[in-house]
C-alpha cells in the first residue's frame, strides 16, 4: 500500500458560535480538490472536531499546531522552497489553505493561487 499525505480539514458543516458553520480555508482546499481530482488520491483525509485539542493533530504536530486545513507531509514526500512547509517533531506539515494550494503547483503541476 502506498503511503499517502494526510489532510486535516474540519468538516463542511459544523456547529460554532450557536450556529452551523464552515471553514472558508476548508473549503478552498476542497475547492482545488474538486478542479483537480487526482490530487485527493494522494491524501488519507481526516476531519477534526472544532473543539480543542485536536487530539489526533497534537500527537503529531504538538498542541501549537492544531490548525485546519493542514497538510502532513509523508516522508517520502518532496518538499519546495516557497510552500510554508514547517517542521515539528520530525514531522513536515504546512497548515494553509494557500501554502497547500502552491506546494501541489510544485508536485502536481496544477496552477498556482493567485495573490
Amino acid at each position: 500500500m502506498t503511503q499517502r499525505d494526510k489532510l486535516f480539514l474540519l468538516p463542511p458543516g459544523f456547529l460554532d458560535n450557536s450556529r452551523r458553520e464552515y471553514c472558508p480555508e476548508c473549503a478552498e482546499v476542497w475547492g482545488l480538490l474538486s478542479y483537480f481530482p487526482a490530487i485527493k488520491e494522494s491524501l488519507e483525509i481526516s476531519y477534526q472536531p472544532i473543539a480543542k485539542p485536536r487530539e489526533d493533530m497534537a500527537a503529531q504536530l504538538g498542541e501549537k499546531n492544531q490548525n485546519c486545513p493542514t497538510l502532513l507531509l509523508h516522508t517520502d514526500s518532496p518538499s519546495y522552497e516557497d510552500c510554508g512547509i514547517m517542521q515539528m517533531s520530525g514531522h513536515r506539515f504546512i497548515n494553509n489553505a494557500r501554502d497547500i494550494g502552491r506546494y501541489y503547483a510544485h508536485r502536481f503541476g496544477t496552477p498556482f493561487p493567485r495573490g
